[in-house]
Order: structure tokens, then sequence, then C-alpha cells
């Protein structure tokens, strides 16, 4: 998002983690801007008996965490690793001089914000609302064209598990694996050798 002579110019500095390593965890203070170079992050948190609720999958030139920085608060989620990661990392003072002196770049990570703002809450009221099904169609539509920016039918592939679509969802994983098997029927979705396509 912010390109990287920008940030180094600024002073971030890159740091490489290891898969499942934690960057930062919920309740710790917010002190820096975070930028994907290569990798994937995953923010989640756990409820009192241990169950996963998966807040977001960011990938290559997204950003993470930044709601917290801006207004002074500590983390609400965990952010850790899917893979060996190569991470911009920004102090939050100098992220403020860089907006100041950006105001282009100031205005993307509001759209940024604000087109997850508006995810979570298609989400919330995907969750509360609608059936299985319809849920999975929209999470996977946001990946393939606010994500992802993927044209054309089956050609976006799903990389998160059922799993993982279920603890975003907050459904069962057997109801995913049922509804994912209805939509493959229906035309809407394809599955080979296991993998979803869109």
């Amino acid at each position: 998002m912010i390109p990287e002579e920008i940030l180094l110019k600024h002073g971030a500095f890159v740091k490489q983690f290891e898969k499942e390593v934690t960057i930062f965890s919920e309740n710790d203070t917010a002190r820096n801007y975070y930028q994907i170079k290569t990798g994937v992050v995953k923010m989640n948190n756990f409820n009192d008996d241990g169950k996963e609720f998966i807040q977001g999958f960011f990938y290559k030139t997204q950003s993470f965490g930044e709601p917290p920085v801006f207004i002074d608060v500590k983390y609400p989620a965990n952010a850790t690793t899917l893979a060996d990661s190569v991470i911009y990392v920004l102090p939050k003072e100098n992220l403020t001089n860089l907006l100041k002196e950006n105001i282009e770049i100031h205005l993307k990570i509001t759209q940024n914000l604000a087109k997850r703002l508006y995810y979570k809450a298609i989400i919330a009221s995907e969750i509360s609302n609608q059936e299985p099904a319809h849920r999975i169609i929209r999470f996977i539509d946001y990946l393939k064209d606010d994500v992802h920016k993927i044209d054309g039918k089956f050609t976006f592939k799903v990389t998160y598990t059922r799993q993982q679509i279920s603890d975003i969802l907050g459904l069962r994983v057997e109801t995913i694996i049922r509804a994912i098997k209805n939509l493959e029927k229906q035309g809407a979705l394809k599955i080979e050798k296991r993998k979803i396509y869109r």
C-alpha cells in the first residue's frame, strides 16, 4: 500500500518472521505500522472456551493492525505469520509524519480501512440473517473481487481451509462442508482436488 521507498525514507525497517511466529498479541500496546513485503499474516482471537475466531488474513502489500495505532488503544487481536514472512515495521511517530507529508497515501489508508469496516458490516449482517451458503458466497466474492481483484468464472482459488472459513463465518465446519457441496451442485463453485474455485 505504501511504496517501499517512502516507508524506508521515513524510518521503516524490514523484519523477517518465520512461520507461526506471533508479531503482536491481544492487549499489547500498538506502537508500529506493519506492511507485508512477502508472506501471510492471520489476525485472530480465542474465546473463553479456546475456540478461535479469525478476524482476517493479510497478504503481500497489505497492512494490518492499523486502527489501534491511530487511536492509542491496545490490540484487540493477535497477529501470527502463516508462512515465512518479511514485514516492514514503521514506528507510530514516523507513520504520523509520513501521512502528514503524503496526503494521497493518507487517503489510500483511509479508503482501505473503510473497505474493511464495510466488509465487517456485511459479514456481521450475513452471520445474523443469511443462510450458510449465502454467507460463504459473499465471503468468497469479497476475497475474489475486493481483495485479489480477479475476473472470470472459476478463476479464483480459495486458499482458506474449510475450518478457517468456519472460524471466520461462525459456522460449524460440517455446515460449511455441506453448503460448499450444494453450491458446487448449483454451479456456483467448482471443486478440484479438494480446492474450491469461484
